[in-house]
């Protein structure tokens, strides 16, 4: 039977806590101070501590200085309030999470109800790791680079945790698949993993699909709708592209991730919410917040604990065994199996991705597509001038000044890069038309090419076809 163990020097607080604990099927010690608490876990190693920090003859940060006390437990700090600094607290002192007084019993049932000895999870990742060494992949991620390494070793130390991770990296480069991965590994990996992009939704949708609506809170609400934070509930909300959700609604998720409780569209009463939230951006976050485009406080909110991928350029030593991963792929799914010659690897390895492991993954698929015979060469793989036309900083031809009005014709115009066309701008112009003009001359440039437009504007490859389906909606309105 599961062991819990309440560290708290309030008698009532500790009594209640007690109660509700027995409540779930555990059997429970308290201990008023750090010296009882001692006897205690010497007596009987719990599964899971429930730690207060401001205790009578010292601090429950103490008893991580003896690491054989707590060896095999869970440990949640107890804390009057959620903060930036309980959270990296937490981590730093080997919780796996921290519970805010007055402590409700919906919390608590998450809580208990996700408990796991560390012991297995170190097995967990033991078994991970040796699989690394064998076949080259750590869960669903590929790659021995040294900086693919350091990305595994910051997953197994965070994913047990219940911490908020905030994952930077350019697009392409498996921010999602890390974010499973910390998912899979995590204590919440029975429950839902939900992953949202939150550039592809449309601005006047995003609150309500996040937070979900009650019937009648606006036109065409005819029923009541369950947003991501229910939907994701006990397990992981991850929140990809979050510098492109409104500044407005950004406010609504910090506000969430300080209270724990959320409101629906048209709601009047907040409810509870049990999700760990992973945040994810292919900006500089500091960038992002100097845009304009990510509030100060959200980002530090978010950023407790970073991890920065790597772009496929920087571990170019991993491109073929993850080509090889992806061909063995296609191959069962299409029932016949191919191989790249050595030449074909060669050329892979020479090239710098700059559409990342994405660009790769269907760089492969093609080629297996259009290889006739078992084997795949470099003929129909990128190759060094391929790597230029997707590197240069080129767009498009001017606007000719034909079809500017005459009271516009003064015009801003970027430095060109040697060798390149540009994009020439009016004076006047509004930010949404030069966005527009920009894609839409990269996207001809490329030659319809969207993973290679995508990966030169800067932007995920959803995010692209977002703004191409926007435009083309405007058209047909027109029209």
């Amino acid at each position: 039977m599961t062991h819990a163990l309440i560290v708290e020097d309030d008698v009532d607080s500790a009594v209640t806590l007690k109660a509700l604990i027995a409540s779930e099927g555990l059997t429970v010690s308290t201990a008023f101070n750090l010296l009882d608490a001692r006897k205690q876990l010497a007596l009987q190693s719990p599964d899971i501590v429930l730690l207060d920090l401001k205790l009578p003859d010292g601090s429950g940060m103490d008893l991580f200085n003896d690491p054989d006390l707590l060896s095999n437990s869970e440990v949640v700090l107890v804390t009057g309030h959620a903060s930036l600094e309980t959270s990296i607290l937490a981590l730093r002192l080997g919780a796996v999470d921290y519970i805010v007084k007055p402590i409700t019993h919906k919390h608590l049932q998450g809580l208990l109800s996700r408990v796991t000895k560390p012991s297995v999870l170190k097995a967990e990742v033991a078994d991970l790791t040796a699989k690394l060494a064998a076949s080259g992949h750590f869960g669903k991620l590929w790659g021995r680079a040294p900086s693919m390494r350091r990305i595994y070793e910051q997953i197994s130390r965070v994913a047990g945790t219940g911490v908020t991770v905030f994952i930077t990296g350019e697009s392409g480069t498996g921010k999602e698949v890390v974010a499973q991965t910390i998912h899979d590994l995590s204590r919440r990996r029975k429950m839902p993993f939900l992953g949202v992009n939150c550039g592809a939704i449309s601005p006047h949708l995003i609150e309500s699909e996040i937070f979900g609506h009650e019937k009648g809170s606006f036109t065409g609400a005819d029923r009541q709708h369950q947003g991501f934070f229910e939907r994701a509930a006990g397990g992981t909300l991850f929140l990809d592209e979050i510098t492109e959700m409104p500044l407005d609604l950004q406010v609504k998720l910090l506000r969430v991730l300080e209270t724990g409780r959320f409101m629906r569209v048209g709601a009047t009463q907040s409810q509870e919410t049990d999700v760990r939230i992973v945040a994810a951006t292919n900006r500089s976050p500091q960038q992002a917040v100097a845009a304009g485009r990510l509030r100060e406080d959200l980002m530090y909110r978010l950023n407790v604990f970073p991890i920065d991928l790597p772009p496929l350029r920087e571990r170019l030593s991993d491109v073929g065994l993850l080509a090889e991963h992806f061909l063995r792929g296609i191959g069962e799914q299409e029932g016949r199996a191919k191989t790249f010659t050595p030449e074909a690897l060669d050329q892979l390895a020479r090239y710098s991705w700059p559409g990342n492991v994405r660009e790769l993954r269907n760089a492969v698929h093609r080629a297996y597509v259009m290889a006739q015979g078992t084997q795949i060469d470099a003929q129909w793989l990128p190759g060094a001038g391929d790597e230029q036309m997707a590197v240069a900083p080129v767009m498009d031809a001017p606007v000719p000044q034909s079809e500017v009005p005459a009271p516009q014709r003064e015009t801003a115009q970027a430095a060109p890069a040697p060798q390149s066309a540009v994009v020439e701008l009016p004076i006047g112009i509004t930010i949404a038309e030069a966005e527009q003009r920009l894609i839409l001359a990269t996207l001809r440039h490329y030659r319809h090419q969207k993973e290679r437009t995508a990966a030169a504007l800067g932007v995920s490859l959803k995010t692209l076809y977002n703004r191409l389906k926007q435009y083309a909606a405007e058209r047909d309105v027109e029209e």
